[in-house]
């Protein structure tokens, strides 16, 4: 996963209206209900079958930090779909994304303006047009270099221009060197 899509998936995340299962034995049985079969829990963790069986009945409590993380991160994946789906749909209809983020930010602009990209610390509300193309981004499975060009386009119209105020001539932005990147929706 690229740095945008994690940041999305934090971001959906603190949509849960409930926390996912704690216990060992509560994480794996909800995969269980997802994915039908203990084969296909196995598969998606990469372990074995016996593994997931004595996970589940409680035989075996401890697994090893990698296994552990892998269910945590199987768990939360699939958690509160339809609070997740919801909450997408008012960002892409109606609120918008939030975009913080520091990073270097390079811009093509008119001849005698500086071009040097310079780190910037940023937190910019982008319309709902820009949070729907970045989910369909994500959802057709895209690069993380096109995201950033989504997210670029968006800060170029909403921070740089102004909406079509100032800076005019700039006719591209592109992010780089991500420090960090944080969504809200």
């Amino acid at each position: 996963m690229g740095e945008i899509e994690d940041a999305i998936e934090r971001a959906d995340r603190e949509a849960f209206t409930r926390e996912p299962p704690k216990t060992l034995k509560g994480q794996i049985n909800y995969l269980v209900k997802q994915l039908k079969t203990t084969r296909a829990v196995a598969q998606e963790l990469g372990v074995t079958q016996r593994s997931v069986e004595r996970y589940r009945t409680g035989e075996r409590k401890h697994p090893p930090r990698d296994i552990a993380a892998k269910i945590d991160a199987a768990v939360r994946s699939r958690w509160q779909p339809q609070v997740r789906k919801r909450r997408r749909k008012q960002a892409a209809t109606t609120t918008g994304i939030t975009v913080e983020t520091r990073a270097r930010f390079g811009y093509t602009a008119p001849i005698g303006t500086t071009d040097d990209g310079r780190f910037r610390r940023l937190t910019v509300h982008l319309p709902a047009s820009y949070a729907q193309r970045l989910f369909d981004a994500r959802d057709e499975g895209v690069s993380d270099q096109q995201m950033r060009d989504i997210i670029a386009e968006g800060f170029k119209e909403t921070y740089f221009q102004d909406g079509g105020a100032r800076a005019m001539g700039l006719s591209d932005v592109a992010i780089n060197d991500i420090d960090y990147l944080d969504l809200d929706f």
